[in-house]
């Protein structure tokens, strides 16, 4: 993984990408550096996402809840202040938020 001079980002001149899930929409704020991606993502009410997800990520739920579902049928429900991490190709996921949440995911190559 790179080195990283300090920097300070500010999330609210960063422009926002829609992706459609399965239903609802998730609304992406990204900062792609060499080996990390940091993001603010939103998902709308009653949003589910319309793939299984093999990608490691880092998760911190900033507001609102969802339940992060494991291929094999576990399910986890996080609200603010809880997180969850998981590397690349060890388990399939994907989220479902009934109201909505407001979430700051990390991924890269140090989840290899």
């Amino acid at each position: 993984m790179s080195n990283f001079n300090f920097q300070v980002i500010d999330w609210n001149s960063i422009d926002q990408t829609e992706h459609k899930g399965e239903t609802g929409l998730a609304l992406w704020k990204t900062i792609q550096n060499d080996g990390l991606r940091m993001r603010i993502v939103e998902y709308s009410k009653g949003y589910l996402a319309d793939h299984w997800c093999k990608k490691g990520h880092i998760v911190y739920c900033l507001d609102g809840d969802f339940i992060s579902e494991l291929d094999n049928g576990q399910k986890f429900h996080l609200s603010p202040g809880m997180s969850y991490i998981v590397s690349d190709n060890l388990s399939s996921h994907r989220s479902f938020s009934e109201n909505g949440v407001r979430l700051l995911i990390i991924d890269g190559d140090f989840l290899n």
